[in-house]
């Protein structure tokens, strides 16, 4: 009786353990996060509403990562940037972008020029990006965080890219 209340005991205090730690995927989450902060990112979990998707009558709130990369705001003969988002929905709001994306903010505000930068971009980025965003403080893509450390990179890059043209 007395060692099938220890075991019990003692197999109640593992089985609490074992659910307070992290399991794998919060910890590559935890690895690919550090990564990013070293990477020049500010991580944030958001949510974000996308634009409402064509036959839908509303749209879904998304719980996703900002990876988030700020300006740098110290020239003062940079041109202000015009706020946009866009995201990875089909809608009406979709002038001027690639198939399967949609403006959120800023339809019909950027230039030809500035369009075929963010088309580029577009293109380039990993399946699991959900939107875009600038805004004259930073620059962000609304990750889902499925695809690992090389996704970031290209992330760094093509954020940069948006930065460079100021986007």
């Amino acid at each position: 009786m007395e060692v099938t209340i220890i075991v019990f005991v003692v197999m109640s205090l593992l089985g609490s353990l074992m659910w307070m730690m992290p399991s794998k995927r919060e910890k590559l989450l935890a690895t690919l996060r550090l990564d990013a902060r070293k990477a020049g990112f500010t991580v944030q979990l958001v949510h974000v509403e996308p634009p409402r998707a064509e036959g839908e009558y509303e749209s879904d709130t998304i719980n996703v990562a900002a990876y988030r990369m700020s300006r740098n705001n110290s020239h003062k003969k940079q041109p202000e940037t015009v706020p946009w988002q866009v995201f990875r929905v089909k809608a009406i709001s979709c002038d001027g972008l690639t198939e399967g994306w949609s403006w959120k903010i800023g339809e019909r505000m950027l230039s030809s020029s500035h369009l075929a930068v963010l088309n580029e971009v577009i293109k380039a980025l990993p399946d699991d990006v959900v939107g875009l965003e600038s805004t004259p403080i930073h620059v962000s893509a609304y990750w889902k965080e499925l695809s690992g450390i090389e996704s970031m990179e290209i992330i760094k890059n093509e954020l940069e890219k948006l930065k460079k043209a100021n986007l």
